[in-house]
């Protein structure tokens, strides 16, 4: 994809990366019930929104 061709916001980029960087933030929390739950829901909904666009 050349420059040109470049959306200005790209969000399929930027919701891959939405996603991987939550995974790291939820890889780094401390290890916990409620942690653990809100964890995996967190990655679930922004691996869902980069998948969908």
């Amino acid at each position: 994809m050349t420059e040109q061709d470049k959306k200005p916001y790209d969000l399929e980029e930027r919701t891959e990366k939405f996603a991987f960087r939550c995974r790291v933030f939820v890889k780094n929390l401390p290890k916990n019930i409620s942690n653990i739950e809100y964890g995996k829901q967190l990655i679930r909904s922004s691996a869902s929104q980069a998948a969908k666009y």
